[in-house]
């Protein structure tokens, strides 16, 4: 189940990007009370949405895993990869787009590759271990990054600040003097976060929008199934293919 939730996460972000709300979402929560009516009608279907999707799905998302490991996966990055034409289009449409803005998209790819090898160096060495109340809001508050910027994954960031265990741990047994400093990191790096790239987007749209589009592709890296064979090899591109037609489709 952690597993599922790891790659849920990952996605989500990326997903939001994919169907045009993320910005939306930001403004939304940032600006709530300035216009709660609208906002509150807008966010509230999207947390039904979510609350529902993780109640009913998780389970069945976490059997195809398990027994699908390669399907679900080689479907994931089908879905991601679908999505970067429109992304592309989007961006040029709403920017006055410039070749050299797809630097920004290299550089965000390679970090997110660079999270990738990070994330396997660091899962093998992590153990459980006394954190100050101090280091758990920082910890909460860095975390909050990979909540907030599409495609980068913040599993890898408490893995990499030596706390994914002790999270772990603490969200199993409601350990409260774990939670609650992380929690109150995680809010407010949350708010400065959503904050720098709203900034971002309404003054740099296009070198933020073509980062975030780098790190969704980044992302995939994550998601390479474990193909040990020739048939699971086709069977990986005929996925990433149905993926990426279902979400042609969508954008359509």
């Amino acid at each position: 189940m952690v597993l599922v939730l790891f790659y849920l996460e990952l996605v989500a972000g990326v997903l939001c990007v994919v169907f045009g709300i993320y910005e939306k979402l930001l403004d939304s929560i940032l600006n709530f009370f300035k216009d709660i009516k609208n906002n509150f009608k807008f966010l509230f279907p999207i947390s039904i949405g979510i609350f529902i999707g993780v109640l009913i799905f998780s389970n069945i998302l976490n059997y195809f895993f398990i027994n699908f490991p390669i399907q679900i996966k080689s479907i994931f990055i089908g879905l991601i990869l679908g999505s970067t034409p429109s992304l592309l289009k989007e961006c040029k449409i709403k920017s006055n787009f410039k070749l050299r803005y797809l630097l920004y998209t290299i550089v965000a790819f390679f970090i997110g590759i660079a999270l990738v090898v990070l994330e396997n160096y660091f899962s093998s060495n992590t153990s459980f271990e006394s954190f100050s109340f101090l280091y758990l809001i920082l910890a909460g508050f860095i975390m909050s990054i990979g909540i907030v910027v599409p495609g980068i994954s913040s599993t890898i960031i408490l893995m990499i600040m030596g706390v994914y265990s002790t999270y772990l741990s603490s969200i199993s047994n409601l350990y409260f003097p774990v939670l609650i400093p992380m929690g109150i990191g995680l809010i407010l790096g949350s708010l400065i976060f959503m904050k720098i790239t709203n900034f971002l987007l309404k003054h740099f749209y296009a070198q933020t929008f073509s980062s975030i589009i780098g790190f969704s592709l980044g992302s995939i890296f994550v998601l390479l199934p474990n193909i040990s064979s020739f048939s699971s090899f086709v069977i990986s591109i005929l996925c990433i293919i149905l993926g990426y037609l279902l979400m042609s489709l969508t954008k359509k």
